[in-house]
């Protein structure tokens, strides 16, 4: 039909009466492989309809909503499930300089490869990574230029990893000021505020297996366990519960500094709705157990939505 018919006639396109979804921005917090939950939560917010239109994240969160924004979450989560404890191990670069045990460059190469690399400006959603400018103490909102760029500063715990330099700033892990990053969202134009803390309260755990079969453990391995107090074998073979390294007694001093300080923040910057993760379902480097994590986070997420309460929108 020609514009001459419709004047003619008085017909009028048509239009479309569905609704649109809810909008939401969606803060993801820090705390390494318990991220991994982040996963889990946005896939349970699309499958519920809502439409994530800006992320903010740190850390872990910086990682997962920076993957999501380019639109390849699903082939991170997919490699990520793969993961056994040896890959995990096998993307450490040691290092005992430069400010950290691990240089970040072969775990930030393997992303690239298999994610490839983009400007955050291209992203088709807001998107902010925060770190903390370690010299200038103050925090960081990353919003331009490459995403793992961006990711590398915001992954960057103090003396885990070496800091980045970015922009002439040495950039450590937005963490320590800002672990759960609501107010980067609160410019967005979105329905609601979503925030995801993996620093819930901690949780009574299940007991390890009864009957689990040791696994020897001899050099570089046996090295690793007694840096993060592990469970290693006695001379007898059993099983020996050794007391926590000092790796693992200062990821639970953060873990329990991060608690507190996303308490304070989301005391000045409530969300809409809060999904938590108790902070002790994981360790830091426990990425091989990305599947268990994932649907924790899915879980945790349908929990948290069929007990909300949203404030009425008009979405048509």
């Amino acid at each position: 039909m020609s514009d001459f018919d419709i004047a003619e006639t008085g017909a009028l396109p048509a239009l479309s009466t569905e609704p649109r979804k809810p909008r939401v921005a969606l803060a993801l917090g820090a705390g390494a492989a318990k991220g991994l939950a982040h996963i889990g939560a946005i896939e349970v917010l699309e499958q519920r309809g809502f439409e994530i239109v800006a992320i903010a994240g740190t850390s872990m969160g910086a990682l997962i909503g920076g993957i999501y924004g380019m639109g390849k979450l699903d082939i991170y989560r997919d490699w990520v499930s793969t993961l056994a404890r040896f890959d995990v191990l096998r993307l450490v670069d040691w290092s005992f300089s430069g400010g950290g045990f691990i240089k970040g460059d072969r775990i930030m190469a393997a992303l690239r490869e298999l994610i490839g690399e983009v400007n955050i400006e291209e992203f088709p959603i807001a998107y902010t990574a925060v770190a903390t400018d370690i010299d200038r103490e103050r925090e960081v909102w990353l919003t331009r230029g490459p995403l793992f760029d961006a990711i590398r500063a915001s992954i960057a715990i103090p003396t885990l990893f070496r800091p980045y330099t970015h922009e002439g700033r040495r950039l450590v892990d937005g963490a320590l000021l800002n672990p759960l990053p609501v107010l980067p969202l609160m410019r967005e134009e979105a329905d609601y505020v979503f925030a995801v803390s993996v620093d819930g309260a901690a949780e009574m755990q299940k007991p390890p297996e009864k009957n689990v079969t040791a696994v020897p453990d001899h050099g570089y391995t046996a090295k690793l366990g007694r840096l993060f107090g592990r469970v290693l074998p006695a001379g007898d073979g059993k099983p020996k519960l050794k007391d926590p390294g000092a790796f693992d007694l200062m990821t639970q001093s953060m873990d329990l500094m991060q608690a507190n300080l996303s308490r304070l923040r989301l005391a000045a910057y409530p969300p809409d709705l809060l999904i938590e993760i108790p902070r002790n379902v994981s360790t830091v480097y426990e990425f091989y157990r990305a599947r268990e994590l994932i649907e924790l986070g899915r879980v945790r997420t349908e929990q948290m939505l069929d007990s909300w309460q949203p404030r009425h929108l008009h979405l048509g």
